[in-house]
């Protein structure tokens, strides 16, 4: 029973240290950290407008307010705020060059054909590299549409076309 044990924790170390494990960590947490830098930066921006003028929105905006300097406690939260967004950006820029650089390493025909960034967003949604290449044509098409599959197969929506394919530039 040890000796089982141990080979199945041995076995499933190894699994989750693979490569296109840690290349499925790193494209979700780059989609994490995009809808956190996005929805902090509104915020952040949306704050700082009342006490700034000239204030723009986005994750742009936020490294602008970000840059300044705060007088007041209100302006010096905003200003706090709108860095923590800047950070988190810069964050998923950083590892969005770690996908971009580690893409064709863990799948090369695959990040050739879709670019580094999709192939691993599909390697993501099939579980892992061995799973992906298992699937049929047709699941790959849908791949990151489920919602709307299972509004189809609930009756309330028709089929879907294609999932996270439909970002490459060439679809």
């Amino acid at each position: 029973r040890e000796a089982t044990l141990a080979g199945t924790r041995a076995a499933v170390r190894e699994r989750e240290r693979a490569d296109d494990q840690q290349l499925i960590h790193a494209v979700r947490a780059m989609s994490d950290l995009a809808e956190t830098a996005n929805e902090l930066a509104e915020r952040g921006t949306e704050w700082a407008g009342s006490v700034f003028d000239d204030v723009r929105g986005g994750v742009d905006g936020a490294r602008d307010v970000a840059a300044r300097d705060p007088e007041t406690p209100s302006e010096e939260r905003a200003v706090s705020l709108c860095r923590r967004a800047a950070d988190l950006a810069d964050e998923r820029d950083d590892i969005a060059d770690y996908v971009e650089r580690q893409g064709p390493a863990v799948a090369p025909n695959l990040s050739a054909l879709a670019g580094p960034v999709l192939a691993a967003r599909l390697i993501a949604l099939a579980g892992g590299l061995g799973e992906l290449a298992k699937k049929p044509s047709g699941t790959l098409q849908v791949l990151g549409a489920e919602d709307a599959l299972f509004a189809h197969l609930r009756g309330h929506a028709p089929s879907p076309k294609h999932g996270a394919i439909y970002t490459h530039e060439y679809v």
